[in-house]
């Protein structure tokens, strides 16, 4: 029975970031994830640039050197590679997990596969990405449905309505607008959020204004049918029904709870926000602790990787004893 320093559950950015302060603090560690290598990030839509500038996305003290200032999915997915093979960590891909118990001082984890790992410390950094919010409407799970956008080209010369007015919407509406979509922006808000990203403001509002994003804001969408949507005006009560051969419901993601309750986590009822030592990320379990967006719970606007890369160092230092980073920045967020 191998029992290792650390084990670390998930590979996104943060997880990588948790594998590559354990190598170099000498800790044998295994990192054991649900799909692919990054897996949030190779799901993201292909031609996503991220928001921050690819110096605030490195991880390891390794440059992301780019001809731009700001990365696109592809270049952050080789970027991501590279730096999990310089540091040689550990990984089993495709090993969902499904609980984590602690025994003693010695943690078993199990996959939903059934396998079982040992160690003696758990870093929790499974991020919100693979558990999208539902809306829980009928029609929600129709085959022209997703809660993900990938690339514009399936949906050209099609009705699409899209749920939601954050980025990812904003995003997908202009790209499909550019490739011959008929578009129409469902939001619960008055307008698009004000987190937009400020460069796409201008061009997504003169696009609606043009006519050529529709859109139907103070309006929730309440049943979804083969071929169209029904919605419901939030202020005049009046119930419209659009075409949609694909709804895109983009209204974001949220850590895994039941997870992190199977692993002993103390979650608040209301935010989901796990009960974590704001300086240290240990959970009420000891040797049991959280990195990166998964801390967040409902707020996972607050958590991103400009920031959660930092938990990784603060999270090894208290492994191993010495003065722990200070992130005091996540601290005043949450």
């Amino acid at each position: 029975m191998q029992t290792y320093d650390v084990i670390i559950v998930g590979s996104g950015p943060c997880g990588l970031a948790a594998g590559i302060e354990a190598a170099k603090a000498g800790l044998s560690h295994l990192i054991l994830e649900m799909g692919s290598l990054t897996e949030s990030i190779r799901q993201y839509p292909r031609r996503m640039r991220f928001f921050s500038t690819a110096e605030n996305i490195e991880i390891g003290g390794l440059p992301f050197a780019i001809s731009d200032v700001k990365a696109g999915r592809d270049e952050a997915l080789q970027y991501y590679r590279k730096a999990a093979a310089y540091y040689h960590l550990n990984f089993k891909l495709f090993q969902e997990v499904w609980e984590v118990h602690k025994e003693g001082d010695l943690f078993t984890v199990t996959t939903k596969a059934g396998d079982h790992f040992y160690a003696r410390k758990v870093i929790m950094a499974t991020g919100y990405f693979t558990r999208p919010r539902w809306l829980n409407i009928p029609g929600e799970d129709l085959p022209h449905v997703s809660h993900y956008y990938d690339e514009p080209f399936k949906y050209s010369f099609t009705n699409v309505v899209i749920i939601g007015g954050s980025n990812s919407t904003v995003e997908a509406a202009l790209e499909l607008y550019r490739h011959d979509v008929n578009i129409t922006v469902v939001h619960r808000g008055d307008d698009f959020r004000s987190t937009v990203k400020y460069w796409l403001v201008p061009d997504v509002k003169n696009r609606v204004k043009e006519g050529k994003i529709k859109t139907a804001f103070d309006s929730c969408v309440t049943q979804i049918n083969e071929k169209s949507v029904t919605i419901n005006n939030l202020k005049t009560g009046e119930e419209t029904e659009l075409p949609a051969d694909f709804v895109l419901i983009l209204t974001g993601y949220i850590p895994d709870a039941e997870l992190l309750r199977r692993c002993g986590i103390e979650l608040d009822p209301v935010t989901q926000v796990p009960t974590f030592n704001k300086e240290t990320f240990e959970t009420t379990v000891p040797g049991l602790y959280v990195c990166g967006t998964v801390m967040a719970g409902i707020f996972t606007e607050k958590v991103f990787i400009e920031n959660g890369r930092e938990h990784a160092q603060a999270i090894i230092d208290h492994i191993v004893g010495r003065e722990v980073h200070k992130v005091a920045e996540l601290i005043q967020r949450i």
